[in-house]
């Protein structure tokens, strides 16, 4: 279905009509939705870019982070921003729909007052109406796609592979995907993306002989315009993730091998070239410092919703760098003025797609609700009622990792419980009711399994060590991304300006001091180890689940949250 200009905002004006939309008066509804969406084409060449959704297919609630620390160089730099900070920084009126989407600030007030936001069916409506007013323009996904909900696990994907082609995507690149291992990704590549959808990482190749395992670029012609994406997957792939979910691939950085791809695609013809990436925004910006000839990064993987790009000086130029955020939140959309073979000028958007002002495409919706039929009643389970807000974005934790927190503890009967630092995960708000899909939206993995270790206070220590050092080291090209452990029962302080091996202090149990040479018992989940799996293991949704069920009505609940030193100031803490 394609809509014109006029029926979209009369769509808008019902919407307003209807209290759901940004203004009270339907009038000047539809006039802010218009020039929120419909934005002016400029030059031949337009980029649509999408990352990090999570396989969330219907509208939710996603609160940012009010903590997001920069520290070294990267402090009070973007994407190191948070609240009125980052409002600031970018020139956004508070109390403005954009100010809800790009902040935590006022959220649950505002989330009621402005809806949920992404959905793929109205990130269809969007889609197409900027693909009809820019002919040739591609879409991009950045990655993290097929992985986040139990609708994803449960079709082993198939769900979002069939909802990225009808959405229309033309290119993608890859992280959580690799969880479904190797011969599913490359089955989906060669099946269901054939003649469709490109996948391309430069920086994943055979572990034995260093062969491409998928295309390290396509060109596409945009308007008479050669244009290049150069794919870049999350480079640490194997240790974030189980590494026997990808024994025969090797990953990396690799901006050697991208200098390389980049020259390649140049002499080629490509008149501009675009990576395609999931490093992290940290590391792209570090890249494009270092890499020649790169036009735009357009990055995933830190889900950070950066509404203007950072341009970043190198030898050969300049290099824009973006991040578009997670959850199907938000769309990026890059128009480029492509002049006797060269970008001469660019227009960028960060849109956050307001569920309540894009209408519903029907194609779409009907494809979803196919989809989701076999598994309504399970997903709709009712485990509980939560008093609180319940969220997961945050350097350090979140209301949700901390109820998955409490029901580790409770259940295993721990002492300490550890929650990896996704950061993926929808919101909550006061008030809703917890269902499994909630449950499932924090949890889905193809590795779930709980386990109970006995751990030295020593080795507690470095655990906690080493994950702070992939957080705050301050080589970007060191941090391998996520949050910081999150830490269940263990006070402890922490310093992320220390060097590696200082930044964790004063752990302490009950108020006493841990014991280097202790063991204590430490609750977890998610092991990456081959180990772990061969063990099994109950899966977590079904510990916090029976913890929910028995609980009936969950409290807000304080944070187990570090006390941080040498942070007085940071503009990336509220």
């Amino acid at each position: 279905m394609s809509m014109n200009r006029r029926d979209f905002l009369q769509v808008l004006a019902v919407a307003a009509a209807g209290g759901l939309a940004l203004h009270s008066n339907p009038s000047e509804a539809a006039k802010a939705a218009a020039r929120m969406y419909d934005l002016p084409r400029f030059g031949s060449v337009s980029l649509l870019h999408m990352t990090d959704c999570h396989a969330q297919l219907l509208p939710i609630h996603f609160r940012e982070p009010d903590v997001n620390l920069g520290i070294g160089p990267m402090a009070g730099q973007v994407p190191h921003l948070i609240g009125e900070n980052l409002l600031r920084h970018f020139g956004i009126r508070p109390g403005t729909p954009e100010a809800h989407a790009f902040t935590y600030l006022d959220f649950v007030k505002a989330a009621k007052t402005y809806g949920k936001v992404g959905g793929f069916a109205h990130l269809a409506t969007l889609v197409k109406q900027l693909k009809a007013s820019r002919p040739g323009a591609l879409l991009l996904d950045g990655g993290d796609t097929w992985q986040g909900s139990g609708l994803s696990l449960w079709t082993n994907a198939q769900d979002m592979v069939d909802a990225c082609k009808a959405l229309g995507v033309d290119v993608m690149t890859l992280h959580w995907e690799a969880t479904y291992g190797e011969a599913r990704v490359k089955e989906i590549e060669e099946k269901d993306f054939a003649g469709k959808v490109d996948i391309v990482a430069q920086n994943i190749k055979t572990a034995d002989f260093g062969d491409p395992v998928f295309k390290p670029y396509v060109i596409r012609n945009i308007n008479g315009v050669p244009v290049a994406i150069v794919g870049q997957a999350f480079p640490y792939t194997p240790i974030a993730n189980p590494r026997w979910q990808v024994p025969n691939w090797s990953y990396g950085i690799q901006d050697d091998n991208l200098q390389k791809v980049v020259d390649e695609a140049r002499a080629a013809g490509a008149q501009v070239v675009v990576v395609l990436s999931h490093n992290g925004m940290d590391v792209d910006l570090k890249m494009a410092s270092r890499v020649r000839g790169v036009d735009a990064i357009l990055g995933g993987h830190t889900h950070d919703g950066v509404p203007a790009p950072v341009i970043v000086k190198n030898a050969g130029g300049q290099t824009l760098v973006t991040n578009a955020g997670s959850n199907g939140k938000y769309l990026g959309v890059l128009d480029l003025d492509v002049k006797a073979g060269k970008v001469v000028d660019f227009r960028y958007k960060l849109l956050p797609v307001f569920a309540n002002l894009i209408p519903a495409d029907p194609t779409m919706d009907a494809l979803i609700k196919k989809m989701r039929a076999p598994y309504e009643g399970k997903l709709a389970e009712k485990l509980a009622v939560s008093e609180g807000l319940l969220y997961r974005r945050g350097n350090f934790n979140g209301s949700w990792d901390q109820l998955i927190l409490d029901a580790l503890l409770a259940e295993k009967n721990a002492e300490i419980a550890f929650s990896p630092g996704f950061r993926w995960g929808t919101s909550l708000l006061p008030g809703d009711t917890i269902r499994m899909e909630h449950l499932l939206d924090q949890t889905a993995i193809t590795y779930p399994w709980t386990t109970v270790t006995m751990m030295s206070g020593e080795q507690i220590k470095t655990v906690l060590e080493d994950v702070c050092d992939n957080l705050f080291n301050p080589d970007p090209y060191y941090q391998q991304g996520g949050d910081m452990v999150r830490v269940g029962g263990l006070q402890y302080a922490c310093d992320p300006n220390a060097g590696m091996g200082k930044r964790i202090t004063d752990m302490r149990l009950g108020g006493k001091p841990i014991d280097a040479s202790k063991t204590y018992k430490v609750a977890g989940w998610a092991p990456v180890s081959e180990d772990a799996k061969n063990a099994g293991g109950e899966a977590v949704w079904d510990l916090v689940a029976r913890y929910l069920k028995g609980q009936k009505v969950i409290r807000a609940r304080p944070l187990n949250l570090p006390t941080l030193k040498g942070m007085a100031g940071n503009p990336g803490m509220a």
